[in-house]
């Protein structure tokens, strides 16, 4: 039952704009499963959806990045500090190898960046928030350094 109600969620998210765990909750129900606000809750973190914008301007559930496996590599052999300031988030890196870690961080798509630049050893990361900035360390320290 988890697979199905699992596989019901993302082909919901792929075509609705859901941006709450109650109108997903709704859907869910009109397909057939009943699911408490917890269960929804532990769908979405086990599928690792993340909230992303939309064209429309809404924040809606969509498929996080795919396994960050292969990227990681490269920022676990280049990275070698992260920290923030406010909503701007500084990774220090080996000299030469920021901008390609840059790259590797712009391929994620992650909604907490609004753009990156990149130096030969620094690169500097917009957030959205200070927020923002905090949650954006925690996901690159767990992918790099676990």
């Amino acid at each position: 039952m988890v697979n199905a109600r699992q596989e019901m969620i993302l082909q919901l998210i792929g075509t609705h704009e859901i941006s709450t765990q109650e109108m997903l909750r709704d859907l869910l129900e009109e397909n057939g499963f009943s699911v408490t606000q917890a269960t929804i809750s532990r769908d979405i973190r086990q599928l690792k959806l993340r909230k992303k914008r939309t064209a429309s301007g809404q924040n809606c559930y969509a498929k996080g990045p795919s396994a960050p496996a292969a990227p990681s590599g490269l920022l676990t052999d280049v990275v070698v500090r992260i920290d923030y300031a406010i909503n701007t988030v500084v990774v220090t890196c080996h000299a030469g190898s920021a901008q390609a870690a840059c790259a590797v961080i712009d391929r994620l798509q992650l909604p907490e960046i609004v753009g990156t630049i990149a130096g030969d050893d620094t690169i500097f990361i917009l957030t959205r928030s200070e927020n923002a900035a905090k949650q954006l360390i925690h996901l690159l320290e767990t992918h790099i350094w676990g």
